[in-house]
């Protein structure tokens, strides 16, 4: 074999590893192009690969590390992760027609639309306070935990939080300048901390950009409104010791209204079914060796975003303007130590304002009648100091570990006009270690077990909510090269969010009536509302176990089956949920029934206002229980699933045909109080659907591109009257022509032209009972209809 084929096969099964994914034919494409620029994988620090130049062995050694891919869900160079990853790469973002990564998440079907997301209508809030759209952005929500409950990284860093839920808007990020997302939809709190409890995303820059690419896109919903332009830029450049990418992106697009649907006619107008919204964004990513031994990389992000909504209430309605204003600088340094060891020294600083004009506008004059002011602010602070590197060699390779400390601060303020209605910090110290034994390797030759490897890694965080070490351990087997098994089991944590433990606590004077009868007509209940400084961070315990059929003869065929159970306990929410409260033992733990004057003067005191409701004053001999609906640590929520993912690639004379799909089933249940029979979430309204998936396949030929996929949602049920919905499929198409380099004018030029939901497929409906409400389930189905967009780019 000559040595530049063996060299490229080394660097193929190097790329294989580093990424996690066990995309072959992924690996050997970049490989294939870091060959071509006289580029070589060399691992580097903190589980990377980095490709550096190649040299002929009469010139000086290059020292410089153009491009770096990292793996999500280890920190061991060269390590693969247990859990199950999900890889979706610029090349996919571009085939299937995706403007932005609020889509891209959108199409993942472990990922749930609720929460934090642009489309997130009035009502949507009956699934949980934390599904609404008050900034405009997107947040993923793995497996329907909470937006709070998955952690999102940029370039391995953390990004700062944004409105009231601990949400990340990863659609801020320049799409243009990502190489791929990987996701992780297992526990990692073991490696990442708080917040992954659902899993972990991580966006990986492109770091070996060469060029100016300006481009520019039209598009609109057919049935109206969603009328957007958009324009890009993206410069990058390379050099001896470093490169640089820096992007740019403005979007601007109308609402769409519910007078511009017809099952939608009804509700109360002006009302909005998607948010009319400004996008600028802007980023850096800049990584430079100094000397031969130390590298700095820098990421860089700053972006504004307007949105404007409307809610119809009858005679009033209300609108809702805010604008976002975000930043995140995240430096690092990173040095090659003898014996193969690196250290890394890191940090990000990152700031989150949305400041709104909620005004309430009269219907007939159109005249304000009432204005309101506010802002919600997240800041956060990150820094840490890393190593890893062998510890010593096992028959399958080298046992490596990874270990680290460091500090994390948020602080969060929330305002309503002058009004501080939340205010509060949270810091923590953290350490962590992580070990990678490789038991057996393919060299050994031993029959039934080609690879074993044993992962192992701890972290404890102690913060002012209290101490959490989680632990995590993994499997990963492999009887042949056909055939991969992966197993995990760990504990993972999310600390309570600022907003539940520093809201403000509120005592509200009501008649005894208001949550049960059986007392005088002048009884009166003393109910507590707000924050509590008390919580507890929640706790989770996670497995997962995946199959991964990769044949050797078939080398462009993959697929991969998983299972993932989660137990998810002492979860944040405010208990009372109805008025039925007097003699419900569901609710037997919230309430203080015949309480003494001295317990009322003391949660009186506690309480930051009164509202007395009653119509005389406070009498506390009339007060016959203490109804407390603060936040409290209660819930319980079961969540096990199944998911399914697949590609095939074939060569089809001089085109490519690929296919490629994922599914998965999901089943979730809640238990508001250890007294109360768990209840279905997954399948009923404002909840995950039990069934979601995408299916399709993209060619390529040349220049051109197609593409056409099928996305499926099975039908929720409306838990007040029992009855379900229907499914939702809908189809997307994309179209792709790119001129490649020329001499003319043409060169580098490419055509995109982009259909969502091909057959214009309306949502299903369900009953409302308030015409202030869209009668569809907003967190699973989407109002735009039929979306055509047609886009142009030039490189230069």
């Amino acid at each position: 074999m000559k040595t530049s084929t063996l060299r490229n096969a080394i660097s193929i099964a190097l790329l294989v590893a580093a990424t996690g994914t066990g995309d072959w034919a992924m690996a050997q494409d970049a490989t294939k192009d870091a060959t071509a620029q006289g580029r070589a994988p060399v691992i580097d620090a903190s589980g990377k690969t980095h490709l550096k130049h190649t040299t002929d062995v009469t010139s000086p050694p290059a020292i410089t590390n153009l491009e770096s891919v990292q793996v999500t869900g280890t920190r061991i160079r060269g390590g693969t992760t247990p859990s199950p990853v999900i890889t979706i790469g610029s090349e996919q973002i571009q085939q299937e027609g995706f403007t932005d990564l609020g889509q891209v998440i959108r199409s993942v079907p472990q990922n749930f639309s609720g929460g934090q997301n642009p489309g997130v209508a009035a009502g949507a809030a009956q699934g949980g306070p934390s599904d609404q759209n008050l900034t405009g952005g997107s947040g993923l929500n793995l497996r329907g935990l909470g937006p709070d409950a998955t952690l999102t990284l940029l370039d391995g860093r953390r990004m700062s939080y944004g409105g009231a839920v601990q949400a990340v808007d990863i659609s801020a990020i320049p799409v243009e300048a990502v190489e791929r997302i990987e996701i992780v939809p297992d526990g990692a709190s073991a490696i990442y901390g708080s917040d992954a409890v659902g899993g972990v995303a991580n966006v990986i820059l492109k770091s070996d950009f060469d060029g100016v690419t300006v481009g520019t896109r039209y598009g609109g919903a057919t049935d109206g409104g969603l009328s957007t332009h958009e324009y890009n830029v993206t410069a990058g450049t390379t050099w001896a010791t470093g490169g640089l990418i820096v992007a740019g992106e403005k979007t601007s697009s109308d609402p769409i209204y519910s007078d511009q649907r017809d099952y939608t006619q009804s509700m109360y107008r002006p009302s909005t079914l998607w948010q009319g919204n400004d996008l600028r964004s802007g980023l850096l990513s800049l990584h430079q060796s100094l000397g031969d031994a130390v590298e700095l990389h820098l990421d860089a992000l700053k972006s504004e975003r307007d949105i404007h909504t409307a809610t119809g209430y009858g005679s009033v309605y209300y609108l809702y303007r805010a604008r976002t204003d975000t930043t995140l600088v995240a430096p690092s340094l990173e040095m090659d130590l003898s014996g193969d060891w690196t250290l890394t020294i890191s940090g990000a600083v990152g700031k989150d304002k949305t400041s709104f004009v909620e005004p309430t506008v009269s219907s007939a004059s159109g005249m304000a009648i009432a204005s309101g002011l506010g802002a919600y602010r997240n800041k956060s602070l990150i820094y840490e100091i890393g190593a890893e590197g062998p510890l010593f060699t096992l028959p399958g390779g080298e046992a490596r570990l990874a270990t680290g400390a460091g500090y994390r601060y948020n602080d969060f303020l929330y305002m309503g006009g002058r009004t501080i209605y939340a205010d509060g910090d949270e810091n923590s110290r953290f350490a962590y270690a992580e070990l990678n034994l490789p038991v057996v390797g393919p060299e050994q030759g031993i029959g039934g077990i080609e690879r074993l490897a044993l992962t192992g890694a701890v972290r404890t965080e102690d913060g002012d909510y209290g101490r959490v070490t989680t632990p995590k351990l993994g499997v990963i087997y492999s009887p042949n090269a056909d055939f991969s098994l992966k197993a995990s089991w760990g504990k993972s944590f999310k600390a309570p969010t600022l907003l539940q433990r520093y809201f403000a606590q509120n005592a509200v004077y009501y008649p005894a009536s208001t949550y049960g009868g059986g007392y005088p007509t002048d009884a009166a209940v003393l109910f507590l509302t707000g924050g509590n400084a008390s919580l507890q961070p929640e706790r989770a315990q996670t497995w997962s176990a995946s199959l991964a059929f990769h044949p050797e003869g078939l080398p462009s065929f993959e697929t991969e089956l998983s299972w993932f159970d989660i137990d998810y306990t002492q979860r944040v929410l405010q208990p009372i949920t109805t008025n039925n409260v007097f003699g419900n033992p569901i609710y037997a733990d919230f309430v203080d029934y015949d309480p003494t004057e001295a317990a009322q003067a003391a949660v009186l005191a506690s309480t930051s206002n009164f509202y007395n409701y009653v119509g005389t004053p406070y009498d506390a001999s009339k007060v016959v229980a203490i109804v407390d609906g603060r936040y409290v640590n209660a819930s319980r929520q079961q969540i096990k699933g199944i998911d399914l993912s697949g590609s095939y690639r074939a060569d089809l004379g001089t085109g490519q045909l690929t296919f490629r799909g994922s599914a998965s089933w999901l089943d979730s249940t809640q238990s508001l109080t250890a007294a109360q029979s768990p209840y279905d979430l997954a399948g009923t309204l404002f909840y995950p659907a039990r069934i979601s998936s995408r299916v399709g396949a993209a060619w390529h030929q040349g220049g051109f591109t197609a593409s056409l996929f099928g996305n499926y949602k099975s039908g929720v049920t409306d838990t007040a009257d029992g009855r379900k919905g229907a499914s939702f499929t809908t189809f997307d198409a994309t179209l792709r022509y790119d001129t490649g380099a020329r001499n003319d004018i043409w060169s580098n030029v490419a055509l995109e032209l982009s259909a969502q939901n091909l057959l214009n497929r309306a949502p299903p409906l369900y009953a409302v009972t308030s015409l202030t409400l869209a009668p569809y389930d907003s967190t699973n189905y989407s109002a735009i209809g039929r979306y055509l967009s047609l886009s142009v780019s030039k490189h230069w």
